[in-house]
């Protein structure tokens, strides 16, 4: 649990920011009840941090106009959450990532104390953050721009390239964006299709806001979104296998994206498809428990073909032949 001087501080922090924010929603950043929010801000006052309040539905938090706060400084929290960061950066598949995080830590080098410009160089030469490395790296204004449009519920056009060849154009109502397996995509409902769709943010050749504004739904989950688009693409083959172990177990192996899973009783029930049986094979062949595949034949046979290959590297092994002739004694 957070302390109450870390608290004031991101209290502080964040009416710096953003400028006025409502009392709810500060309590709900903060994660604390209105009354610890009203001793908060009677604590800035205190320090001499000059607050306003302004009742009614429009009302707020806000800092007197013309404050301006000290240089930065940074707490051994903030500096240890800032150097992971800073590390788990190189790794987000953003093609300007390195430069920027060479710049930004040349930077904070030059106005941290000694002890915390050791933590950082010690983290950044010591940890590795064991994160799926980018297959296809994004530029960050394309990401900037998309996570800035969802913010201001600004509707953009897209030209979108599917396959080599293949472009397309849509207007595209972004929700959210996630990293997921090395490549970024951005989910949110398309006036293409009428529908939701999650797009790969390093096929987005060209990107224009548009004058339509729009109301990203308060409960959009854009991983949950991601995971079911990936399930929902059409393949050439229905799968039925049913996996013996409740689904609570399957859940914990299973990232979501191989199908969907239905409890039947203290067994589980997978429903997908697939356009490569042998992949699929391998999928199952790494799960702990017993998989029975209903069909399709092709990836009952897949799954058997697998077995027999392993049993045939990992099989009983011929004792070696006994060597044939006298044994010479030792030398005396």
């Amino acid at each position: 649990m957070a302390r109450p001087t870390t608290r004031i501080l991101a209290l502080l922090e964040l009416l710096q920011a953003r400028g006025r924010l409502s009392g709810p929603e500060l309590a709900q950043r903060l994660e604390v009840d209105q009354r610890t929010l009203r001793r908060h801000i009677r604590a800035l006052e205190d320090l001499g941090v000059p607050v306003t309040a302004e009742r009614g539905r429009h009302g707020g938090y806000s800092l007197v106009s013309g404050f301006k706060l000290p240089p930065m400084m940074f707490n051994n929290d903030e500096a240890l959450a800032l150097s992971l960061g800073l590390v788990a950066a190189r790794s987000l598949g953003l093609a300007e990532a390195a430069p920027a995080v060479e710049s930004l830590q040349a930077k904070l080098g030059r106005v941290m104390p000694q002890a915390l410009q050791q933590q950082l160089q010690a983290l950044a030469g010591t940890v590795t953050l064991d994160l799926p490395y980018a297959r296809a790296p994004a530029g960050h204004a394309t990401l900037l721009r998309l996570a800035a449009a969802a913010q201001a519920g600004q509707r953009v056009w897209l030209r979108y390239r599917r396959e080599p060849g293949e472009i397309s154009e849509r207007e595209f109502d972004a929700y959210g964006l996630v990293y997921r397996s090395g490549r970024w995509y951005v989910s949110g409902w398309c006036q293409l299709r009428q529908g939701l769709r999650s797009f790969r943010l390093d096929r987005i050749e060209a990107l224009a806001p548009r004058e339509q504004r729009f109301t990203r739904p308060a409960d959009f989950d854009a991983a949950a979104q991601l995971k079911q688009s990936i399930v929902a693409l059409p393949r050439a083959m229905d799968v039925d296998v049913l996996l013996h172990a409740p689904l609570e177990q399957v859940a914990a192996e299973l990232d979501g994206t191989l199908g969907m899973l239905v409890p039947e009783g203290a067994q589980t029930r997978l429903h997908t498809q697939t356009d490569a049986p042998a992949w699929f094979a391998g999928q199952l062949l790494r799960l702990p428990f017993d998989v029975e595949v209903r069909e399709p034949a092709v990836l009952r046979e897949a799954l058997a073909e697998r077995g027999r290959r392993l049993l045939a590297l990992n099989g009983p092994r011929a004792p070696a032949p006994a060597r044939s002739g006298r044994r010479r004694s030792p030398a005396r």
